[in-house]
């Protein structure tokens, strides 16, 4: 029973699982931004170059 009352009592795993939400919302704001940025930086780069080519 005492075994019981320590693992209810713990509270380590939820401290884990609330740090990994919080660098897994991190992330995505990170891929978001770069995906939104890098592609329009990516675009104009290509129209620079096939403008230059042609």
């Amino acid at each position: 029973m005492r075994l019981l009352r320590s693992f209810l009592a713990d509270e380590n795993g939820a401290t884990a699982i609330e740090y990994s939400l919080i660098a897994a919302g991190i992330a995505l704001a990170i891929v978001v931004a770069v995906n939104n940025t890098g592609g329009a930086l990516l675009n104009s780069k290509f129209n620079l170059v096939n403008s230059a080519i042609k």
